[in-house]
């Protein structure tokens, strides 16, 4: 996320207890839900929460479950008419020390679930990742369907040659040589 993040919530890994769950509950007021909606081009976000505990997991680590509850109401994709929808998604991420933050611009990606353990957790950019993942990708207003004539029906005839009649327009085009 960027660094103006609408939802800064963050916890300090040396103050976590490792005897006990440590409970957290993220639920922003309006104007953060509406910041956030800015952020992930949404029309609106009336609802959002986002929940669970972080434990200790083995003599180093940190495990986070939490459950995210939302409801978005984003623009239909072939109407633009608003779409809502409820979403309810799990996370489950472990915050390991022998996980390095990655340094190059590709990298190879690893297991989407182990992250590099710093002095912060922060769980408003885990909050905001998990939305922005749960997101319908092209949501559809009730009845939305494409014009017939845009429909594809994926069965052509025969495959596309672009430069079929290449040859040919460029011979037409030659001037005369016999000047």
């Amino acid at each position: 996320m960027n660094v103006s993040n609408p939802l800064p919530e963050r916890l300090r890994v040396s103050h976590l207890s490792p005897s006990r769950p440590n409970p957290f509950d993220l639920t922003p007021d309006a104007t953060a839900r509406s910041a956030i909606a800015d952020e992930l081009d949404l029309l609106d976000l009336p609802q959002f929460r986002f929940e669970g505990a972080i434990r200790a997991s083995g003599s180093d680590a940190w495990a986070l479950t939490g459950q995210l509850s939302a409801t978005v109401v984003q623009a239909c994709a072939i109407t633009l008419a608003p779409v809502k929808t409820k979403l309810t998604e799990e996370v489950s991420l472990l915050f390991s020390p022998h996980v390095a933050t990655p340094e190059e611009e590709e990298v190879e990606m690893g297991d989407e679930t182990v992250e590099p353990l710093g002095q912060w957790i922060r769980l408003g950019d885990i909050a905001l990742e998990a939305l922005a993942l749960a997101l319908p990708p092209h949501p559809r207003a009730p009845g939305a369907e494409l014009p017939q004539d845009v429909q594809d029906d994926g069965a052509e005839d025969e495959p596309r040659r672009p430069f079929a009649g290449l040859a040919d327009l460029m011979k037409a085009k030659k001037p005369n040589q016999d000047l």
